[in-house]
This record gives structure tokens, C-alpha cells and sequence, in this order.
């Protein structure tokens, strides 16, 4: 459903049902925006792009200080950095590649993109015991390599790479994606599809970003493990590629896959019951600590994705995975039985016709909070609600930033930390926010019949537009 006039800011909150805390997102080519529950942006570190940002405990904030000319680079980031409350940058990773486009000066760059960990912390939320380091550790970044790898296509690749460097910059750890492409099952039709056109996207040339991983964190502890499962170590690391429609584990040791759904969700009963996993983001498993952990927790987008046989939704092969709405899909990565779901039937919506209840075909996330609900970020209309477990909204906040153009407010994921991560700022008073009746919700200035009656507003047959509490942003923070 598109509508041309609709609320920004906190449209619901239940104080008594939310995880109360801040959240983070990046408000569109404005910065770092931190929101508390009633829609106020408590922080703003301008300019601090977040691809994405991430909070840490002493209110640090990471996230890119550059991003590389786009007739060049797809999605490159030029500096990985951590800075503090004040904005001051506390540490920087650049030192990926020595890159020289055309018409501008060489420059050292991180090329970093979609995620990153700090040591601490395996999946860069919110988890209890688990804080991310603020001034020493590691981190693991995902970035982007061209190269040409035969065994793939002829044409040149915009390849995954997963980095871990230490605090000094120093990178002491490389896992290359394509590399792996013979453990990763693709079939005789989709390599063919893949060879002729791995993706295309624009550059100065064309680069096939054949993978397009867009999360990576590391297992950390789980029950797997401890029961003997080593495809489970701590340290190995997940991934997600959304153009293949893959989510993999990677051994830390070795770098070969060691388990993986994905690119065929019909090659066995268990992968046809999960359903296929089309175009997906932040596929990562649920920390040790809260509700759910061990489960494998995905904002499945659908829309289109994968590499196959021609048909009339995709004629050459490429994107031909479709489906026209999302879900945010928790299983079990041994048995993959599906555990909790929230989709178009769960947002409300009669039957399939109408699944634009729930859909973005692009970005998005999920992050499972300490008191079981989860924060779902629908990134293509910039909206992050939290859900119960039974799937009751308990609050809800449309980003107000739309950008130079005035058209999308996306968001590309966003995460809820407890108030106490903050401790520059007092925790600011809760104001319950409850659902408007939409039957009832009129603009000022609209004119209509209520049963009881009719009554004037301004001279004119109709009543007043309920006030719908949303953001109490200032004009200063804007």
C-alpha cells in the first residue's frame, strides 16, 4: 500500500511491553541519528554515514567517514571508523587498498561494506555479559576485491572479502569468497546463467558482485558447540550472500564452508519446509543470552534474487527467485525447522492479496532483544517496529528523513541498546504512544459525518483531527 500523506517519528509505544532503550539508525545524508523511545533525537553525529552504525557502550559510535566515487567503486566505504560522544575519531581502519580512479588522487581505502564486528561481541547488539571493546580488540570487516576468477565468469568481479584486523590496523586474517565457490552447490543451469552475467552493476566498467554478502558476525558461544558440533566453533563466522540466496558458516581455521542453506531450497523435505530464502539481509544466529539463541534469525526480503533457469519473470535466468513480500524468519540451523515467523499474515493481512502489509525487497534486519521481542527494521519505507513474540507491535517509528530528494527515507538497519550504554545522557521520561484509530484519523481541515452527529471545525461540517502524538523533535535536531 502506498499512501501519499502518513505520520513520522514514534506512531506506537507500550512502555510496559517494549525493551526500553535508544535506537540507532543513519537518518538519509544527514548522520548517526539516536532516537529514544518517544521519537526524540537525543544525538546526531553528523555527517557519520552507517553502513551500518553501530553503538558501544560509553556512547561510541561507528560507522564511515567517506564513500568512494560511485563511477568507480559500488558501495565502498572509505574509512571504517569508531568515534566518540563528541565526535572525535578514537580509531580508523583505511589501509585495504591503495585505490587511484581516474581524475583523482590515490588514497589508501578500507573498501569496507554492509557490516563489521568489534571483539566483544559476535553479532554488534545488544547482548547481556557480551559488551563490544572500546579501546583495544580486533574486528572483523566485510569489504570488496575485484578480480577475475574463471571458474565463475570471464568478466571482472566485485568480490566478498572478510578481513580481521587488529587495533593498530594491522590485518592479520583474510577469507576471499570466491575462492569457495566449488563447496557452494550451484548447478550446471545457474553457473551458466552466473557466467554470462554475474550480477552487472555500474561502475566505471561493469563489476559483477556476483556474492553481494550484506552480514557477517561470528557464532559465538552456543549450545551447538558445547554439545560437540564443531561447524558451530565460536569463532566461526556467518554470512549472508543475497544474490545467491546463500547463508553459510565459515570455519575460522580452514575457511572452507561448513554448513550452508542455500542456493536450492528444494534439494531435500527440511529445505522445502523452511521455504525459500530469496534476497535476504543480516542472517546472523542469536547470541548466547537471549530468547532463541542457537536459532539462526533472518529478515528474508523476497523480491528478487539468484541465478537459474530462464522463465517468464526472469528471461535470462538472472533474478530468478521471485516472491512479492518479506518475512523475518528464526529456525533451527540443524533440524531448519522454522521456530518463529513474522510476515504479511502476522502484520494483519487478510490472506496473500495482500502481502504489501510486510514487504521490502531490499536492505532491512532483525535483532532479537532481551525480553524476546524483536526489533525489525522494513527498510525500503524507513520503517523499525518491535514485535512480541505473538506478533503485537509495541512500538513503531518511521524515520522523517528523506534525503536531498524528498522521496525515500530508507533505512538500512537499525539497533536498540539499553539506556545505561549512554551515560552523557539522563534516561529520558517514556510517554506511552497509543495506536490511532485509522477510522477515526483525519487531517486538519477534512470535512465527514460522525454517527452521532456533526459538529464544525473552522466553519466547516466535520470534528477536529485527533492530535497524534508522534516524534517530539525539535527544530534544532531535525
Amino acid at each position: 500500500m502506498t499512501v501519499s500523506i502518513y505520520p513520522t517519528g514514534t506512531t506506537i509505544f507500550d512502555p510496559d511491553k517494549a525493551f526500553n532503550g535508544y535506537t540507532i539508525y543513519i537518518a538519509r545524508e544527514t548522520g548517526a541519528a539516536l532516537v529514544d523511545m518517544n521519537g526524540r533525537v537525543v544525538h546526531l553525529w553528523e555527517g557519520l554515514h552507517g553502513f551500518p552504525n553501530k553503538l558501544l557502550p560509553g556512547g561510541y559510535v561507528m560507522g564511515s567517514l567517506g564513500i568512494r566515487n560511485p563511477k568507480y567503486g559500488y558501495h565502498d566505504q572509505t574509512d571504517l571508523v569508531q568515534v566518540d560522544w563528541d565526535g572525535n575519531v578514537v580509531w580508523k581502519f583505511d589501509q585495504y587498498e591503495f585505490i587511484e580512479d581516474p581524475g583523482q588522487e590515490g588514497r589508501w581505502m578500507a573498501r569496507q561494506h554492509h557490516d563489521y564486528q568489534r571483539e566483544g561481541n559476535p553479532v554488534g547488539y545488544y547482548v547481556p555479559g557480551m559488551d563490544p571493546l572500546v579501546d583495544r580488540g580486533n574486528t572483523l570487516i566485510l569489504c570488496h576485491k575485484n578480480l577475475t576468477n574463471p571458474n565463475i565468469s570471464d568478466k571482472v568481479l566485485l568480490d566478498d572479502v572478510i578481513l580481521e584486523v587488529n587495533w593498530d590496523g594491522d590485518i592479520v586474517w583474510e577469507w576471499v569468497c570466491s575462492d569457495h565457490f566449488d563447496e557452494m552447490g550451484f548447478t550446471e543451469q545457474a553457473k551458466n546463467t552466473m557466467a554470462r552475467n554475474p550480477n552487472l552493476v555500474l561502475g566505471k566498467g561493469e563489476v559483477g558482485d556476483w556474492m553481494h554478502i550484506n552480514s557477517m558476525s561470528a557464532l559465538g558461544p552456543n549450545r551447538f558447540y558445547d554439545a560437540g558440533d564443531q561447524r558451530f566453533h565460536p569463532d566461526n563466522i556467518i554470512w549472508d550472500g543475497r544474490q545467491t540466496n546463500i547463508i553459510a558458516i565459515t570455519d575460522k581455521i580452514s575457511g572452507k564452508i561448513v554448513w550452508q542453506v542455500g542456493p536450492d531450497y528444494d534439494r531435500s523435505e527440511a529445505l522445502r519446509k523452511l521455504g525459500w530464502i530469496i534476497g535476504q539481509h543480516h542472517a546472523h544466529m542469536i547470541p548466547k543470552g537471549l530468547p532463541g539463541a542457537g536459532n539462526i534469525l533472518v529478515f528474508d526480503n523476497g523480491g528478487f534474487a539468484g541465478f537459474g533457469a530462464p522463465n517468464p519473470g526472469a528471461p535470462t535466468g538472472h533474478n530468478d527467485a521471485l516472491r512479492d513480500y518479506s518475512r523475518v524468519l528464526e529456525f533451527d540451523p540443524v533440524t531448519l525447522e522454522k521456530v518463529w515467523q513474522y510476515t504479511y499474515l502476522e502484520a494483519g493481512a487478510i490472506n496473500k492479496m495482500n502481502n504489501y502489509n510486510f514487504y521490502s525487497p531490499l536492505i532491512s534486519s532483525a535483532q532479537r532483544l532481551l525480553n524476546g521481542n524483536t526489533l525489525i527494521t522494513e527498510g525500503s519505507v524507513g520503517r523499525l517496529f518491535e514485535v512480541t513474540p505473538k506478533h503485537e507491535i509495541v512500538w513503531e517509528y518511521v524515520s522523517p528523513s528523506f534525503g536531498k530528494d524528498g522521496r525515500s527515507n530508507f533505512v538500512y538497519r537499525a539497533y536498540r541498546v539499553p539506556y545505561e550504554w549512554v551515560p552523557q545522557l539522563i534516561k529520558p521520561e517514556e510517554k506511552a504512544v497509543p495506536r490511532t484509530d485509522h477510522s477515526r484519523f483525519r487531517v486538519p481541515g477534512t470535512v465527514y459525518e460522525e454517527d452521532q452527529g456533526v459538529t464544525k471545525v473552522d466553519g466547516v461540517l466535520g470534528y477536529e483531527a485527533p492530535q497524534l502524538c508522534v516524534s517530539a523533535i525539535d527544530s534544532d535536531e531535525s
